[in-house]
């Protein structure tokens, strides 16, 4: 089946924590709704808004800061810009005034607490994570807009499901690893550099390579950063940050840092054992995860949930693996995104419709194909590395305590970090040539345990951890 072509700047995405389909997609879903109005009416028509949310967006909507986000995105905020400084006092506002100033424009009433509502028991029929923006125009003219987030910063509006695919003739076509290996045995190319090919049909090289460049300086950006902030995590859990504490310990408390290469030139001096640099990977990306539980600034990689387990894996490579040349990261991020875009076309990147699996264990399969094709590993091995890292999370749920993208998340992403590695090393020492699975089986393999897993374990907070530690989302 034909799928829209998927660039490596719709995999990763920079934006807004903790979540990219219940804060970035709604954030993204309200700018699009009022895009969408102002090309029939005049913004000055517009008298209230109501928002509706649904399903997995209800349920875990306040701890995944849905209705903030629904609010900045009715401002026409960026997400990949905006100073996150700034949210809080925006926000504060909003609820004091009780007014919004709809994209940069228009004044109107709005009061959250009434204007934006949280539907628990029900359900839209396309997606979990659904949202309707309803418009009352001053002459009394209603307008309903509804989109489903569906993962990863997705957004699809409603009378759009449906559509045909978007025709782009792309010199190498792919929706499965099977057609990647196909173009991969046909031209003797890597998958890195089919992927640069297929970028090349949308803008110049040069132009992807800056993009991919400032990708990884966002994450690089976000790992230092959570290395070296203290405190406690917002929602009432009342979860301590864990990067900063294990990262001054790992530097030995005596390391003279002022900046980031400060810091890599420290890691690399204090040790290179098997603990050590198991311990720095976990420190990675628990850096990462608490930065997004903190509304800080991440990549959707391919999704906020598990956003640490890429920049964890490719900061490794470049500490202990030789990996810090741009070109090097360019490739890795490039191989990563194509597996995670193939992962979308034949299953879900989605934790609503697919549970821990589609989001930690597809981020897992992206970095080891990466670090295998980057440390000289074959395109069969690279895909055998990306089965190996997701057969090995079939059927991991989403069961966040409280809502929140904190327990069991976080930890799970320094899991994904880990298996990527195994699963690397696994396949660089292996001959795919007589593997009993495929990549594309484990993908089916994903999505058919999606359709059985019960929507308890689907980013509801309706099972399993969430409900053995019961919080109250008043409480978060």
């Amino acid at each position: 089946m034909p799928h829209d072509p998927i660039s490596v700047f719709d995999i990763f995405k920079i934006g807004i924590g903790p979540s990219s389909s219940h804060t970035l997609g709604p954030w993204l879903a309200a700018k699009q709704a009022v895009q969408s109005i102002a090309t029939s009416f005049s913004k000055d028509q517009i008298e209230s808004i109501h928002v509706l949310l649904y399903g997995s967006l209800a349920k875990t909507g306040k701890g995944h800061g849905t209705d903030i986000a629904v609010m900045l995105g009715l401002c026409n905020e960026d997400p990949a810009t905006i100073d996150i400084n700034t949210i809080a006092k925006k926000i504060e506002l909003i609820q004091l005034h009780k007014e919004i100033n709809i994209g940069n424009h228009l004044q109107i009433d709005f009061n959250p607490a009434t204007h934006i509502q949280f539907l628990y028991t029900e359900t839209l029929p396309y997606h979990p994570n659904g949202l309707s923006f309803l418009f009352q125009l001053k002459n009394k003219q209603q307008i309903c807009e509804t989109y489903y987030s569906i993962g990863g910063g997705f957004v699809v509006k409603e009378e759009q499901l449906h559509k045909n695919p978007i025709q782009i003739d792309l010199p190498f076509p792919i929706n499965t690893a099977d057609d990647l290996l196909h173009w991969c045995m046909k031209t003797g190319m890597n998958i890195s550099e089919i992927v640069m090919e297929n970028e090349n049909t949308w803008r110049a090289e040069n132009e992807t390579k800056e993009g991919i460049w400032k990708i990884w300086e966002t994450m690089r950006d976000c790992i230092y950063r959570g290395c070296y902030t203290n405190g406690e995590l917002p929602g009432g859990l009342h979860v301590i940050r864990r990067a900063a504490a294990l990262n001054k310990k790992l530097l030995l408390q005596h390391s003279t840092v002022n900046n980031y290469d400060d810091w890599i030139n420290s890691i690399q001096q204090n040790g290179n054992s098997f603990q050590y640099i198991l311990n720095w990977v976990s420190c990675f990306a628990l850096a990462v995860n608490e930065e997004n539980a903190s509304f800080g600034r991440v990549v959707t990689a391919p999704t906020n949930g598990a956003a640490g387990v890429i920049p964890a894996v490719l900061q490794y490579f470049i500490i202990f693996c030789n990996g810090n040349e741009q070109e090097k990261i360019i490739k890795f991020l490039l191989t990563a995104a194509e597996i995670g875009s193939i992962f979308k076309k034949g299953a879900t990147i989605s934790a609503a419709m697919g549970g821990c699996q589609a989001e930690i264990g597809v981020s897992s399969a992206m970095a080891a194909a990466a670090l295998t094709e980057s440390l000289g590993g074959t395109q069969r091995q690279s895909l055998m590395a990306a089965e190996i890292a997701m057969e090995h999370h079939l059927g991991l749920t989403c069961d966040p305590i409280g809502g929140l993208v904190q327990v069991p998340c976080i930890e799970r992403n320094t899991m994904g970090a880990i298996k990527a590695i195994t699963a690397s090393q696994l396949a660089l020492q292996s001959t795919p040539d007589f593997a009993k699975v495929s990549l594309d089986k484990v993908i089916k393999t994903m999505w058919d345990t999606a359709l059985d897993m019960s929507s308890k374990y689907k980013e509801t907070a309706d099972g399993g951890l969430a409900v053995n530690i019961p919080i109250s989302l008043s409480e978060c």
